[in-house]
């Protein structure tokens, strides 16, 4: 007993040691990427105001990619098309549309970090260029004054220069691009995934008007409504429009990784047609998963015909039996989705309204649908964004 102890001992002192490394790692990542994104910021703003002042062709954007290819091998990243993407990143989140659109759902505190202004002073071969704690830029004898609307934002600092190129391009509104900056440091996409999350239309399917959520999972999870898609695509399923629930879960199985970039990163996998034992019968539930976030046991019941409001009490009784024999003392009521190919809108909202247990409906596409845009409920993420950091 006296060498398990001490053991449990050892593994808590160097599970210590592991937590400073890793804090002062994601630091330290934070501090490289804070710098990368200054330094596109920066070089953007320089290239954008030469091509603007028409001092610069698109030809001397090429000439300058060549010159530091040749002058400096050493320094990567920097081809006609990587010059042109800090352009895009220093015009698009410089201009007074996104700036008006962030104030519009944040305090001014996210706009003009510490981080942000700019301090030091920078020789770049014969030309000077000094920065300044106003973020002005003095090059040779002319004034480039940094006015509010051409700001960094700390926001930006919340994801990778990469990620910004993807939402840049990819997305068109200002509230469209100000939702995947926030969803992708929260999820901590990185290009692949976060180009999945576009194509799959999170912005619409998250922030949409619900009305598929509980009148008990509002109550004890207000936060719901923006926490969980009402719409969850599984085209890399490849399911034929005749299928089975086998052929559905089996498919999620295999798919795992896909199926939790879809539900949510803080959703952990446990188990498929978990066993419940009640009485002297033994039921299944199709999915089993565990929530960080919420803390909570996830049952998701597969169906693959339209929802059904008996469907609603088969589920309700499954948290009934994980919250009575599998939830442990310091977690959440156990919460309930079901996953059906399509619902009618009025049922589902008939049978919501007086489930008391933390539940909800949700459909599955087998392929995608065309780009939405959602704007209403975007000032709901943002506050739910704040709450969590």
């Amino acid at each position: 007993m006296e060498d398990k102890n001490i053991i449990q001992s050892q593994e808590y002192q160097f599970g210590k040691v592991v937590d400073i490394i890793l804090k002062h790692r994601s630091r330290a990542s934070k501090a490289v990427n804070e710098e990368v994104l200054l330094t596109a910021w920066n070089v953007g703003r320089y290239v954008s105001e030469k091509l603007k002042s028409e001092e610069w062709g698109s030809k001397v954007v090429s000439q300058l990619s060549e010159f530091i290819r040749s002058r400096h091998p050493d320094l990567k990243g920097y081809s006609r098309s990587s010059i042109y993407n800090m352009v895009m990143f220093y015009d698009e989140y410089s201009s007074e549309a996104f700036r008006n659109t962030v104030q519009q759902f944040f305090s001014n505190g996210i706009v003009q970090p510490k981080t942000a202004q700019l301090t030091e002073e920078v020789l770049v071969n014969a030309n000077e260029i000094v920065q300044t704690t106003s973020g002005q830029l003095t090059v040779n004898n002319d004034e480039i004054v940094q006015p509010k609307t051409g700001q960094f934002m700390s926001l930006l600092n919340l994801t990778t220069l990469t990620n910004h190129v993807e939402i840049l391009c990819r997305c068109h509104s200002q509230e469209e691009r100000l939702f995947y900056i926030l969803y992708a440091h929260k999820e901590h996409l990185v290009k692949r995934e976060l180009q999945r999350c576009i194509s799959n239309q999170t912005y619409a399917t998250l922030l949409s008007n619900k009305s598929n959520i509980s009148k008990g999972m509002l109550e004890i999870y207000p936060d719901a409504p923006i926490m969980f898609k009402d719409t969850l695509f599984v085209d890399f399923l490849g399911l034929p429009k005749k299928h089975s629930e086998t052929k559905l879960r089996n498919g999620l199985i295999e798919h795992m990784k896909q199926f939790i970039l879809e539900l949510g990163k803080d959703f952990i996998f446990m188990d498929q047609e978990y066993r419940l034992n009640v009485g002297s019968s033994t039921y299944k539930a199709d999915l089993l998963f565990f929530h960080r976030g919420l803390q909570a046991l996830v049952a998701v019941e597969l169906k693959k015909t339209k929802f059904h409001p008996k469907d609603l009490g088969q589920l309700e009784f499954y948290l009934e039996a994980l919250d009575r024999d599998v939830k442990r003392s310091n977690e959440n009521p156990s919460i309930g989705i079901i996953l059906c190919p399509e619902s009618d809108r009025v049922v589902v909202e008939y049978a919501m309204s007086r489930s008391m247990s933390p539940t909800m409906i949700a459909e599955y596409k087998r392929i995608l649908i065309p780009q939405e845009r959602m704007q209403e409920q975007l000032k709901e993420f943002c506050n739910f964004f704040m709450k969590e950091e």
